[in-house]
């Protein structure tokens, strides 16, 4: 049986794609009439919904007098994925995921505007195919400019790995399998600044500097896509006003 190559002669990788070039991004923004902020986002065949609501009245006795407290819910649809799993009380992506996502918002909402009050944040995963926890990322991101909380900035997240002597942009699942140096890099595009970086193995030192520069060019192109779909969604409810 012979091995599976990710990478063609011809410097194409599995689905087609060059290493520095992204999956094919659809997007929409106010998909959930209930909630005060939604969107839909796929990336490649991952396939995510978003609901934001708040900010309310706290509903803990734990409120923050300062500042409004965040909360994230994930949860896969049970069809997300081809793989079945039998489940479990503790779902280690689900919990990874929401607590990345949390932090990366914490960071960058003006939480001090909405004291005693809590934003909860629903990720709903409809299918599966890698990047999922970037594409969560940038699906709360529009999520979160629908609701029109006031944010620092955007926060844009891209994975990137090393296989067979090359850097990677956005990885699909079967490149996840693969036991590469995954990396997943979380930014604010605007001020410049790293919000998070998850690596699960050690490697050499050029080699993170390869797989970081990918990840990072990988979130200015997504950035960029986020950009035009906010202005795209904001003509759309300027236009539906001066018609009504």
């Amino acid at each position: 049986m012979s091995k599976l190559s990710y990478i063609s002669p011809e410097g194409l990788r599995i689905d087609g794609r060059r290493s520095n070039e992204i999956r094919r991004l659809n997007m929409r923004m106010g998909v959930l009439n209930r909630a005060d902020g939604s969107s839909y986002y796929e990336q490649g065949n991952t396939k995510i919904t978003v609901a934001i609501y708040g900010p309310h009245e706290s509903t803990t006795q734990k409120s923050l007098f300062d500042r409004a407290s965040i909360k994230c819910e994930f949860a896969m649809s049970s069809f997300s994925t081809s793989e079945r799993k039998v489940k479990s009380r503790f779902d280690k992506t689900a919990y990874e995921t929401s607590t990345l996502i949390k932090q990366a918002f914490e960071s960058t909402v003006l939480t001090h505007l909405f004291p005693r009050s809590q934003i909860d944040i629903y990720v709903q995963v409809l299918q599966s195919d890698g990047g999922l926890k970037s594409a969560a990322i940038n699906a709360v991101t529009l999520a979160m400019i629908d609701a029109g909380i006031p944010m620092r900035d955007y926060v844009c997240a891209c994975s990137a790995t090393f296989i067979e002597g090359s850097a990677l942009m956005d990885l699909n699942h079967m490149e996840e399998r693969s036991g590469g140096a995954d990396l997943l890099l979380s930014i604010h595009p605007q001020l410049g600044g790293v919000i998070s970086i998850n690596m699960e193995s050690k490697v050499p030192q050029e080699m993170f500097e390869s797989v970081l520069d990918m990840a990072l060019a990988g979130c200015k192109k997504i950035y960029y896509l986020l950009q035009e779909q906010v202005k795209k969604h904001s003509k759309d409810l300027m236009s539906n006003q001066l018609v009504g």
